[in-house]
């Protein structure tokens, strides 16, 4: 439930799309470090919503040098051109989608300093009506291609001791959400590979950031199926997502709520499951 989709365009093939790229010093503090250069950045579902205000807040900030990755390539080339970046316009679920990517990456940029694996899609309903293809669909978007991709640009960070993953969650992974049973399986999946894969990197210079949002005001409602009509929480914008991730960038943290206070009710799940439960049960 928390960012928005890049919607599939006329074409799932991985075409650079060259745009004026600035110049820019090369290399991200390691992993542990407070600060942080800016240097090469690639960001997925960058078409619109979470992943656009990325990249527009990586660029209104100086010094990096952005590849774009989204499957709608007309809003996409938009973005890259109102950023000054390279557009990889592709479908990261079709077979060999990563590689090419990574391949687009290394020949623009010639090295990655940072991933935000911003792509996702959503559903929302009763489990019991989804179709299986949306199954399929949302684990192959929001999981399946972030693992696939984050494989393939990690061994050209470690091999260079420095570097930053951001994985966009939801907390819908971390406390589960009514109605988006598999999306909250997808997200709590990304939460624990984020956990797991940080342990793994550790003394390699490569850091992993878990950001998550709460519900964002992007078009991912409408494109799920269901617009989100709730009166509370209401929605926050894509840039306060986006600062967020750059500032945890710059930070080198470990994981960040958006906004800050559903850090809560995922405690509360933790520490008093069956209080939490009865008020969700109740509330949710």
């Amino acid at each position: 439930m928390s960012h928005a989709p890049s919607p599939a365009g006329p074409s799932n093939r991985a075409r650079p799309v060259a745009a004026p790229v600035p110049e820019a010093p090369s290399g991200i503090a390691p992993a542990g470090d407070r600060t942080t250069r800016a240097g090469t950045a690639v960001v997925t579902g960058a078409s619109s919503g979470i992943g656009a205000a990325v990249a527009r807040r990586l660029a209104a900030e100086g010094g990096w040098r952005l590849v774009l990755n989204g499957r709608d390539i007309t809003r996409l080339e938009h973005v890259a051109a109102d950023v000054s970046a390279v557009a990889v316009p592709g479908d990261l679920t079709r077979p060999g989608a990563d590689r090419r990517l990574t391949e687009a990456v290394l020949d623009h940029l010639g090295r990655v300093d940072l991933l935000v694996a911003g792509a996702g899609v959503g559903w929302a309903g009763d489990f019991s009506g989804m179709p299986r293809a949306r199954i399929d669909e949302l684990i192959a978007v929001d999981l399946l291609a972030t693992l696939h991709l984050v494989r393939g640009l990690l061994p050209h960070m470690i091999a260079a001791g420095s570097g930053r993953i951001v994985l966009l969650g939801s907390v819908a992974g971390s406390v589960g959400v009514r109605g988006e049973a598999v999306y909250s399986a997808t997200k709590a999946a990304v939460a624990a590979f984020a956990d797991a894969l940080r342990y793994e990197l550790r003394g390699t210079g490569v850091g992993i950031t878990h950001v998550v949002p709460g519900v964002v005001d992007t078009p991912f409602f409408d494109r799920r199926g269901a617009p989100y009509r709730r009166s509370w929480p209401r929605p926050v914008p894509p840039e306060r997502v986006a600062d967020a991730v750059v500032t945890a960038v710059h930070r080198g943290k470990d994981e960040v709520y958006v906004p800050g206070w559903l850090r809560l009710p995922a405690r509360v799940r933790g520490a008093a499951p069956g209080l939490y439960r009865r008020l969700a049960a109740r509330f949710g």
